[in-house]
């Protein structure tokens, strides 16, 4: 570590929880990051910041000014360019000592399995639920870490979803999948912008703590956040022994601490 990382990462070091060790953690992890959006933005602005050393940022939308409102990524000089673009290039303006990679493109099928099995941890920041499910079934097959989360008007939900653990839910468990699903979208029911901001930001403290291996993760816990009343409610999250996506896969062997 240099003396510019002693510096740059000292509030982190001063933590006994963290301290060199964990910073040395954070600095050889890889976070997939799935969205630049509203919950994308936050999250990979926070691991960037944080030390994370590799980060790769996957969107295939371009930004807008629509989206100006609320993904903080993002600013008035790069609409029109692909959002995971824009997001590196804030990401390095704030950190360049870690490698950003930004993919212009909607992932799945084979390309979405390498993504995952290269990755330590995995961010769900998508806005449908076919892509949350993909992902999902990416991190069982590869036996990663999934920190998902949702946003839309006044609501939001976070929680992590760890089958490293024998005895952790995956998102199916909790959301079966559904092929007649609709999904709402902000387009057409609004969203509270600082509520992306929340969202997103408990997303990336969940995914450091998984990183550096400290405290309690959300795994078997959903969390609820009614932003009107400000108001958290937490649900237990049971592993379904019927589930379609992970009740006949073994749990993955796990050779990192207890989250």
């Amino acid at each position: 570590m240099t003396d510019d990382d002693l510096l740059r990462y000292s509030r982190h070091l001063l933590l006994d929880d963290i301290g060199i060790e964990g910073q040395a953690r954070l600095a050889a992890a890889h976070a997939l990051v799935i969205g630049a959006g509203g919950l994308g933005s936050p999250v990979a602005l926070f691991l960037g910041s944080a030390g994370v050393g590799r980060l790769t940022i996957v969107d295939g939308d371009r930004v807008d000014l629509t989206n100006l409102q609320r993904q903080i990524a993002h600013d008035l000089s790069t609409l029109g360019e692909p959002k995971a673009m824009s997001a590196a290039l804030r990401v390095a303006g704030i950190n360049p000592r870690i490698e950003v990679t930004a993919l212009n493109e909607r992932v799945a099928g084979q390309r979405l399995d390498e993504l995952v099995a290269g990755a330590d941890v995995v961010v769900d920041c998508s806005d449908n639920f076919a892509t949350r499910q993909a992902v999902n079934a990416a991190c069982v097959r590869h036996g990663r870490p999934l920190v998902a989360g949702a946003a839309i008007v006044f609501d939001g939900q976070v929680s992590v979803y760890d089958t490293r653990q024998p005895t952790s839910p995956c998102y199916a468990c909790a959301f079966p999948p559904d092929p007649a699903f609709e999904d709402v979208a902000c387009s057409t029911m609004g969203v509270f912008a600082p509520l992306v901001g929340i969202i997103g930001s408990m997303q990336a403290a969940e995914a450091l703590k998984l990183l550096v291996g400290i405290g309690r993760s959300l795994a078997g816990r959903l969390q609820m956040l009614d932003a009107r009343a400000m108001e958290w409610t937490e649900m237990r999250v049971e592993r379904d022994p019927a589930c379609p996506v992970c009740a006949s896969r073994p749990a993955a062997g796990f050779s990192g601490p207890a989250c």
